[in-house]
């Protein structure tokens, strides 16, 4: 049953990867969904109040990072509320065409257009959805690097 339970644990890190990528995945939640399983599967009794503390900071802490690195670059390029609006549909629908690829071209191409129809010249909706790519690939990093400290912590917590 322990072996069983290992293995779950280890597919929800590695599907909270795969949601970088594919962002129809709650990436931090199925990394919180491992936790859970260890906790009341396996023992109750390493992951104490601190380590749980620890990690709802990370968890925060991840979702300040994902809001301030696409704010940042979306405002900072004058984005539209509407460029906001389908670069975030886009990155979920490139998701799943040419993969990762797909979720570079599809934000790119489709907030440019939606710029376009705003009424910016050519060079300002090329910034725009450029800002729209980078503030995608920023958030991913940043959550990537959060996530993996994550599990670093939770490594140290079940081995010492």
């Amino acid at each position: 049953m322990t072996v069983l339970l290992w293995i779950l644990i280890i597919a929800c890190f590695i599907l909270a990867f795969v949601g970088l990528i594919y962002p129809v995945i709650p990436g931090v939640l199925v990394l919180w969904a491992g936790f859970l399983i260890y906790q009341f599967g396996i023992n109750k009794e390493e992951l104490t109040l601190l380590f749980w503390i620890l990690q709802v900071l990370f968890t925060v802490f991840l979702f300040i990072a994902d809001f301030i690195a696409n704010s940042y670059f979306l405002k900072k390029y004058g984005s539209t509320k509407w460029g906001e609006r389908v670069g975030m549909v886009s990155i979920i629908i490139g998701s799943f065409f040419f993969p990762p690829f797909g979720l570079l071209i599809v934000p790119f191409l489709s907030v440019f257009a939606t710029e376009l129809l705003h009424k910016k010249g050519t060079k300002d909706a090329f910034l725009v959805a450029l800002a729209t790519v980078i503030s995608f690939l920023s958030s991913s990093i940043a959550k990537a690097i959060i996530q993996v400290l994550m599990i670093i912590v939770f490594i140290l917590y079940i081995t010492l």
